[in-house]
């Protein structure tokens, strides 16, 4: 789209816009953002304007672009001949040290984005200015009950207001103009502990927001609300309730003939806290739907079952949430295989035949191509290594499993694990190369039951076993560990059902993806890299040292005739969580930014200080004896490994226990039975924890830290 078009359209918009109703402040005045608040003026989003998203492509007005998430820009001015070109104009940094997650929303110059905690940022587009921040105040606590970081993918844009859901439940709809909040309502039970983590969308005048929290115990759904009002106009449950209890609707009903057990007793599972996708034409929403609660599903569902509608895509309609159709990628779940994955619509030439599919890359290593009109599976082929399934049956459309792989008798080698060949980052669709770029990864595990399994409200309930996930001390061995994960952008054909091509990555846990017209893909990765590839052949051609990992996918935008490409920057998330003694030996940084860049951009990043690691100080002596370390290593990889890291090793997001001080560990039970260090996060474990877990969660995490240290002190 060449710089005139975009003046005449913006024009042309500016002057619509300002024939449209007044944007409503709280005070009913109608007072508008040029009325003294600075940067460009606020002009309203609506359903017209998202149809014609290509008519007016200098915009980024919905999570994914359009309705059809494909994230696919007709802006071309950044292309393969220019890109060389490309440069930083300007960043803004984000007061945060965790992670970034959100695609930025522009609309008319004007920048919407997130950072951690839930926090709003508006800026000028143009120049990376700050306009206003709206910060909910979420109670620090409430990061115990985050799977994978304190992290938000964005906010909606709606009338001149715009919509965020926070880390503690809330929906927000904010003035876009001021940041005022206009209404807030709580869309959780403040028990079990939910949390919301994705991006609301906003359909035919309805906030649809779904949330998160399977694992420790809650009944999944997802809700919509009267965008001017707040009200709660439906919700859909995605898995069933109490029998005794009145069914909320016949697809509820006819879902809860695939339970068996007492699931209700666990929550089930099975929360929307990612994906979505609307189409128009047929009025029809789609949802992704998240494991079950616990994982194991001999737990939750004893005689087995399909347990639907975990990980499964559900269509319903947007004014009722009436139940249309669903497919289930992973029955009977339990590997944390969810189906929230990025959802992408497009119309594709079929056997001879144009179909309007559905398109997903889900947790469980498979590439599903489904009719989204009615439901029906078309088809689905590995896009990763996959060793609990051999394929997809085509006739059924349901995993053919491979024996074993349920892990009822023994542990199993799982690939992909419950991180996915494919996990939240957004994939893209190209219409010029009718290719889809899935930020892909290779990752094994093994699964196994956890012995003598209690289910336990509010903290993590699996079912499985993590501490296979411990590392030896052999380098070797590590090594060899290492070498068998990889990340990779496969470049895939939906009709063909295979890659045309894939990029290779340093490690798993690399960046959303971005297409346009300029022929371009543009993905952020977890070493710090930014970068341009040729969206036909997969030859890179541009990169930046963001010097921070990018989890979060780019958006594209046009302001003063100039094309911007935008990417929130910040390690954060599960990766550095979990850490692991390779994670922590590599000594990360995360620097949590806005980066825009343009053609001949001249900003420069700030050099980062040169920070050496901290060694790791000496520890306590311990007399453990054997069992005792036994049962602090499982009860650490039960109740801590989660967020201070495998092997006691942290990759920087929480602190390393192997650095605690000898005050610390003084304090042990005050902060780890007591709670006195809640209010910055850390549980308190006193309701589940004996004084002798607790002394054997020290014992293990001293002899760790002396292990390090021993390592240490001979120069390893």
């Amino acid at each position: 789209m060449k710089k005139a078009t975009w003046l005449l359209a913006l024009i042309i918009l500016l002057v619509a816009a300002g024939c449209s109703k007044e944007p409503h402040a709280p005070d009913g005045t109608g007072q508008d953002a040029a009325a003294g608040v600075a940067g460009p003026p606020v002009t309203e989003v609506f359903e017209a304007r998202i149809a014609r998203a290509d008519e007016e492509a200098w915009n980024w007005l919905s999570h994914g672009r359009t309705y059809d998430e494909q994230r696919f820009s007709p802006l071309d001015d950044i292309n393969v001949d220019t890109v060389a070109d490309l440069g930083l104009a300007w960043y803004f940094d984000v007061p945060t040290k965790r992670g970034m997650e959100a695609t930025p929303i522009v609309v008319d110059g004007r920048m919407y984005v997130t950072g951690a905690w839930s926090i709003v940022y508006a800026l000028d587009a143009s120049t990376g200015e700050e306009l206003w921040r709206y910060d909910p105040e979420v109670p620090k606590s409430w990061a115990q009950y985050a799977c994978c970081d304190v992290v938000n993918r964005g906010v909606a844009a709606w009338g001149d207001s715009i919509f965020v859901g926070t880390l503690d439940g809330f929906l927000v709809s904010l003035d876009a103009a001021t940041g005022d909040v206009r209404w807030r309502v709580d869309t959780i039970d403040r028990k079990p502990p939910y949390t919301i983590t994705g991006a609301p969308r906003v359909v035919k005048g309805r906030v649809i927001i779904g949330n998160g929290g399977a694992e420790l115990g809650v009944r999944g759904y997802v809700s919509a609300y009267d965008a001017a009002t707040g009200e709660l106009d439906w919700r859909f449950y995605t898995v069933p309730g109490n029998p005794a209890d009145p069914f909320e609707s016949e697809a509820l009903e006819n879902a809860a003939e695939t339970w068996t057990g007492e699931w209700w007793q666990y929550g089930g599972g099975g929360t929307v806290w990612d994906s979505m996708a609307y189409d128009a034409e047929l009025d029809l929403l789609y949802f992704g739907v998240g494991n079950g609660s616990p994982w194991d599903r001999d737990v939750r569902s004893p005689d087995g079952g399909d347990n639907l509608f975990l990980s499964s895509i559900v269509a319903v309609r947007p004014d009722s949430g009436e139940y249309v159709w669903h497919y289930q990628t992973t029955p009977g779940e339990t590997w944390d295989f969810t189906a929230t994955q990025h959802i992408i619509l497009a119309d594709l030439e079929i056997d001879g035949k144009l179909r309007k599919v559905l398109m997903q890359a889900p947790k469980n290593g498979f590439f599903y191509v489904i009719d989204r009109v009615t439901g029906e599976f078309i088809d689905a082929e590995a896009f990763v290594k996959v060793s609990w399934a051999t394929g997809i049956d085509k006739q059924t459309g349901r995993p053919i499993e491979v024996p074993g792989a349920r892990y009822e008798d023994a542990p199993f080698l799982m690939m992909p694990v419950g991180i996915g060949g494919h996990n939240w980052q957004p994939m893209a669709y190209s219409p010029m190369t009718g290719l889809v770029y899935i930020p892909a990864q290779d990752v094994p595990g093994i699964y196994m039951k956890e012995p003598d399994f209690e289910f336990v409200p509010e903290f993590w309930n699996t079912g499985a076993e993590f501490e296979t996930l411990h590392l030896p001390d052999d380098p070797a061995v590590v090594a060899e560990i290492l070498a068998s994960m990889s990340g990779q952008i496969v470049a895939w054909d939906p009709v063909a059902q295979r890659p045309a091509w894939q990029y290779q990555h340093a490690g798993p846990w690399n960046g959303g993806m971005l297409a346009t017209a300029g022929n371009l893909l543009f993905q952020g990765s977890l070493v710090g890299e930014f970068a341009a590839y040729n969206a036909t052949s997969g030859e890179r051609v541009w990169s930046f040292p963001a010097q921070t990992g990018i989890a979060a996918a780019p958006a594209t935008y046009a302001v003063d005739s100039e094309q911007h490409v935008a990417v929130a920057a910040g390690f954060g998330t599960l990766i550095p969580l979990l850490g692991g003694k390779p994670m922590a030996a590599a000594n990360f940084k995360n620097y949590s930014r806005i980066l825009a860049f343009k053609i001949g951009g001249e900003a420069n990043l700030p050099e980062p200080p040169v920070v050496a690691a901290t060694p790791v100080p000496e520890p306590p002596q311990s007399s453990a004896d054997k069992s005792l370390l036994a049962l602090g290593k499982d009860k650490y990889y039960e109740r801590c490994a989660t967020c201070h890291g495998l092997d006691v090793a942290s990759g920087g997001l929480v602190p390393d226990l192997r650095h605690a001080s000898h005050d610390t560990f003084d304090s042990w039970d005050a902060i780890v039975l007591g709670g006195s260090r809640r209010d910055k996060g850390m549980p308190a474990f006193g309701e589940i924890f004996s004084k002798e877990d607790s002394d054997a969660v020290l014992a293990f995490v001293i002899d760790e830290a002396r292990r390090a240290y021993a390592r240490q002190s001979q120069g390893e």
